[in-house]
């Protein structure tokens, strides 16, 4: 537990300061190189983009876990307007702070965002129809956890798409040991084949990968996946 907190806590912090800031890779996500790990990575550190397969509905309800300054809540807000909800959880008070700006500018009223975990949603069973995730899963320790809370706050039917950070084959341990690491979307990065397992232990099926980029043995590199939670 006390691994787990420290990892929180460097990760808070990385993105309060950014979010302070007032940068944060281009609004989407902020997941960066950290020092000493550019030979992990492969052609490409783009998470990708979730809600080009997410297929979202007018009327619908879209969860972003790890919402940052709101983006691609506001993005959701727009293809489920007008009565459906775009809603938005980060555990980093400033950057939901920055993301309740946004909306108001905006003035997308169908959005909420709100402070909170992603191990740990504040949200009610089956309250959402879709749940995207946008580089973020990776900066969580416990990733069983972060499915599990996305298939619960699922809809019978409803899609999980998220786009995240992944390796290829395992990581060396000073770099899962590296909170720093962490932060920048490298030493959480889970090995492919067991995200995908980890997906579906948590209840889903039709676990796809839909897009990803070049990758080497030993390296991170980004992967969009898409399931579904069963309708009965």
């Amino acid at each position: 537990m006390e691994r787990a907190d420290e990892i929180r806590q460097t990760v808070r912090e990385y993105y309060a300061e950014r979010a302070s800031g007032g940068s944060c890779c281009a609004g989407t996500n902020c997941c960066g190189g950290a020092e000493g790990s550019e030979d992990l990575f492969g052609s490409s550190l783009g998470c990708g983009t979730p809600l080009a397969s997410a297929e979202v509905q007018p009327g619908e309800t879209v969860v972003d876990l790890g919402s940052g300054a709101g983006g691609d809540v506001l993005r959701a807000a727009q293809q489920v307007a007008p009565h459906g909800r775009a809603i938005g959880v980060d555990m980093t008070p400033e950057m939901v702070w920055k993301a309740r700006e946004n909306a108001r500018r905006n003035s997308a009223a169908n959005t909420e965002f709100y402070l909170g975990e992603i191990e740990r949603l504040p949200l009610a069973d089956g309250s959402a129809d879709v749940v995207i995730s946008n580089c973020v899963v990776s900066l969580a320790p416990d990733k069983d956890a972060v499915f599990g809370e996305a298939f619960r706050v699922l809809r019978p039917g409803g899609r999980l798409i998220v786009a995240d950070m992944v390796s290829q084959g395992p990581l060396p341990e000073a770099i899962r040991a590296d909170p720093a690491a962490w932060a920048g979307c490298i030493a959480g990065a889970a090995e492919v084949t067991e995200y995908l397992a980890t997906i579906r232990r948590a209840g889903f099926e039709r676990v796809e990968t839909v897009a990803s980029t070049p990758s080497s043995p030993g390296q991170v590199f980004s992967v969009t996946v898409r399931a579904v939670k069963p309708s009965a």
